[in-house]
């Protein structure tokens, strides 16, 4: 029998569509290895929610393999270290994986190379980053020409079919229990709404989709209305790996209507990531200097108004709402992240990092490239972003999009106010004792800002 050989796993949990396994079964005998690396990624190891997702992933991908005659081994520690102990005791001869472009993933592909055979694939974005170029071969800044030439390339072809057949090794190395890695929160579980709402793994990632395309025609006009289910709710899927984005786009590209929408929402995912491998700490810098001198409030002041966003109790119903979902679930309807966001940034003055840092910590599907690139769009420091001037007013977002119910779901304090009152009820005199007044005016808020803006452009 030839050697055995290693797929490295990290966000590309599946084995449908997956260029990995695929090369790997092809070569010899298939050994399935995750690494549960914290050192190389230091300040950016998954954050509390994320871990809850691994977990129950992991799970999922094991028994999936066990259904296949396989398995999935488990080690803790540096990745280059771990999969070279692996290879020596089993006598692999090569190491399969899909490439990633998180800067510690790149490093930590390079420490792996110098020790083993490393054969990098293909497979969890529409096109390999840094493969869409301009004319004259440079890579794209700006989201539009980006996505047009993107565009161009579609519909991708996938990477392969559904796993082929894979032989066993004659003897399995040893594996960590994946309970002993503490991934899941003990005291106190706060994880009851992750679970009641999210079923990860390939399966769940699937049915998802499936249930998607019954109304991706309608996207369009219903992504902005958080009282609707009218997002995907597949981005957790697709940042774990548990379904490529080839096989989201052939699932949902003819349903017609304004689908269209939703794949550029999938190509913006694409977009991220070149834009962190060209810029490797997007994620704590700010791609435009003249925000290195920007007024951030700082201080105990700074901290209790942190603290009210983030615990939803800033006075505004509908960010309050948003944040609450996020406590309770590990995601936030999209419309609300960005009014979240802005309030964060431009109402609270509060450094946008420490926002995406939030986010790192509490949603499912926290992705390095895609939280930082949406971070800065919304505060005005991004390479490709909003104007800071462009002031979102969360009161008035509230109603436009209808957010009554929502607010209703997860402010239960408001939630026997009528739709004309419950997206600003201080304004109207009914705000229960129980609710907060809002942290700021919407107008000194915004004085603020521009005053601090100003400050900066000279």
């Amino acid at each position: 029998m030839s050697a055995p050989v290693i797929v490295w796993l990290r966000r590309d949990l599946r084995l449908s569509d997956q260029a990995a396994f695929a090369a790997a079964a092809a070569a010899g005998p298939v050994i399935p290895v995750y690494v549960l690396d914290d050192d190389t990624p230091q300040h950016r190891a998954m954050g509390a929610a994320s871990r809850w997702w691994l977990h129950h992933s992991l799970a999922a991908l094991d028994a999936d393999l066990r259904a296949a005659g396989s398995r999935l081994i488990l080690r803790r520690g540096r990745c280059d270290a771990q999969l070279a102990r692996i290879a020596e005791e089993c006598g692999a001869g090569q190491v399969h994986c899909l490439r990633h472009y998180e800067p510690w993933w790149r490093n930590a592909e390079r420490a792996v190379a110098k020790r083993l055979d490393l054969l990098r694939h293909d497979g969890n974005y529409l096109a390999p980053p840094g493969s869409v170029t301009t004319g004259s071969g440079l890579p794209y800044k700006i989201f539009t020409p980006f996505w047009r030439a993107l565009h161009e390339r579609m519909p991708p072809l996938p990477a392969c079919g559904d796993l082929p057949a894979m032989a066993a090794p004659d003897a399995w190395p040893a594996s960590d229990a994946l309970a002993d890695w503490d991934l899941l929160p003990v005291k106190p579980d706060w994880a009851g709404g992750l679970a009641a709402e999210w079923a990860p793994g390939e399966a769940g990632a699937r049915g998802r989709l499936a249930d998607f395309a019954h109304v991706a025609a309608d996207y369009g006009d219903r992504r902005n209305l958080p009282s609707e289910e009218g997002c995907s709710r597949l981005s957790a899927h697709l940042h774990f790996g548990e379904i490529s984005p080839a096989a989201v786009w052939h699932g949902v590209a003819d349903a017609g209507g304004s689908v269209d929408v939703f794949l550029s929402e999938v190509g913006w995912r694409d977009y991220a990531q070149n834009v962190i491998l060209q810029f490797p700490d997007y994620g704590g810098r700010n791609a435009r200097e003249a925000f290195d001198a920007f007024p951030w409030r700082n201080g105990d002041a700074a901290d209790a108004d942190l603290a009210a966003w983030q615990r939803g109790r800033t006075g505004y119903p509908v960010v309050d709402a948003g944040m609450r979902q996020l406590w309770a679930t590990g995601w936030m309807h999209n419309r609300v992240r960005m009014i979240a966001a802005s309030f964060l940034i431009k109402h609270l003055l509060i450094d946008w990092r420490r926002g995406e840092q939030w986010f790192w910590d509490t949603l499912v599907d926290a992705d390095y490239a895609n939280n930082a690139v949406n971070w800065q769009w919304v505060a005005g420091t991004g390479i490709d972003s909003n104007m800071f001037p462009r002031i979102m007013a969360p009161l008035v977002q509230s109603e436009k999009f209808d957010a009554a119910a929502y607010v209703r779901t997860w402010v239960p304090e408001l939630a026997h106010l009528d739709d004309a009152v419950i997206h600003d009820p201080d304004a109207h005199g009914v705000r229960p004792p129980a609710y907060p007044a809002k942290r700021i005016g919407h107008r000194e808020a915004r004085e603020r800002a521009l005053a601090a803006y100003a400050a900066i452009r000279g």
